[in-house]
């Protein structure tokens, strides 16, 4: 067992650990007695229904987690990257291809081992508790678009990536660039493209919702190629809302459920809040902070990428670049722990900025939390989270923070 050996279990099984702790304790934070500023849209039987939710979620994942750790363990151990890169390398083909089909292989795995948790969340607690629209037709035609989709743009991305990391000392930076093309091209493509293969997109109805909400972005300046309603209900009676695409491809995309469940006042308060996220750069900052978080990844890999003791960890015998790729990625996992907590934080602290953007363009606080009050008990979303669980996990403040902190300032 070399140092690489214990990093990389050290980092496995305190993060497991770290998940754990951080999930009990917001069992035990999970309180009967409903906060006050959600009396007017929770019922007792609703409050408790939503505890219930994030008992058995949280259970679920409990289960999940050690069955991903515990066969991720059993096949490193086992010797399974060595024998898979032993039968793929006995094939004769050219590295490249060899890399692709030794990639492709784990990720098939991987996502059949996954399926049945996917199945038996979506079917069986989603349904439980009202959520589930989704057909098995409608989910097995998601599963097949998914790994037609992966294959037309992920495979593609990283055949040229293993090309590339051939080509000498450079190689990082001819990768860091690629990736930054390839994922700028996929989000200009992805809201007229990708996700229409998902989901049907709708313009908003000529009325008095779609006069409002365009007033709105006339009175602020902000320029939308259009404003969608997504057949979210298809798959989920929870609603949302997102922005999607940049440049003169920008739209907003409110869930048919949403539109159902709210006023015009609240959804304009919840479309002030999407364009906030814009006209603070949030959405700015978090592509050029993903950019240079991919060039960090791309020169470590450089320094990583050919070490033998990292392949010696995983007990493979022979050094490649297809390989160094997944083992590397394990290695900087710790790195991606931390790095995911600060941007939560960072994400949090823009969360408030868009929500101080709707009181300064609306000014009308009053909808704002009427419409994070009924999402929250539309979705069953937990009240009373546990504040180490927030650290770790939440990009949002609570929605009780956000509650207060709109209530304080209007």
């Amino acid at each position: 067992m070399n140092i690489y050996t214990i990093i990389i279990l050290s980092a496995l099984i305190i993060e497991f650990t770290l998940n754990l702790t951080a999930d009990l304790l917001n069992l035990r934070a999970l309180s009967g007695k409903l906060p006050a500023e959600f009396k007017d849209v929770y019922k007792p039987a609703q409050y408790k229904k939503s505890q219930e939710y994030t008992r058995v979620n949280t259970r679920f994942g409990f289960i999940t987690s050690g069955f991903n750790l515990i066969t991720l363990l059993a096949f490193w151990f086992a010797g399974g990257f060595q024998f898979l890169d032993q039968t793929v390398r006995a094939w004769g083909l050219h590295e490249i291809w060899t890399g692709l089909i030794y990639i492709g292989i784990l990720m098939t795995l991987r996502f059949l081992l996954s399926l049945p948790f996917n199945i038996y969340d979506t079917f069986v607690i989603e349904e439980r508790f009202g959520f589930n629209k989704t057909t098995p037709a409608t989910f097995i035609k998601d599963i097949i678009k998914s790994l037609l989709l992966s294959l037309l743009l992920g495979g593609p991305l990283l055949a040229g990536i293993l090309a590339l990391l051939g080509t000498g000392s450079m190689a990082w930076l001819y990768c860091w660039a690629a990736t930054t093309i390839f994922s700028l091209f996929v989000h200009f493509i992805a809201p007229t493209w990708i996700m229409p293969l998902f989901n049907k997109f709708t313009p908003i109805e000529d009325g008095e919702l779609k006069d409002t909400l365009f007033n709105y972005t006339r009175k602020v300046g902000y320029k939308l190629s259009g404003i969608f309603v997504m057949d979210g209900s298809r798959r989920s009676s929870k609603s949302n809302a997102f922005f999607t695409g940049f440049g003169k491809n920008k739209r907003i995309a409110l869930f048919d459920t949403l539109i159902e469940k709210h006023t015009v006042k609240e959804l304009l308060a919840i479309l002030a809040h999407e364009i906030g996220h814009n006209k603070k750069k949030h959405v700015l900052i978090g592509m050029l902070i993903g950019i240079l978080h991919m060039g960090v990844i791309f020169f470590l890999l450089s320094l990583f990428l050919t070490r033998e003791p990292l392949f010696q960890a995983f007990y493979v015998e022979n050094v490649s670049n297809y390989a160094g790729l997944l083992f590397f990625g394990m290695l900087y996992s710790p790195v991606e722990l931390i790095l995911s907590v600060f941007m939560n934080i960072l994400s949090r602290k823009h969360e408030n900025e868009a929500d101080s953007f709707v009181l300064e363009t609306t000014e009308d606080p009053s909808s704002m939390i009427s419409a994070l009050k009924k999402l929250s008990a539309h979705n069953l979303s937990n009240l009373t989270p546990h504040p180490f669980y927030v650290f770790l996990n939440y990009s949002h403040p609570t929605v009780l923070q956000r509650i207060r902190r709109l209530q304080g300032k209007s």
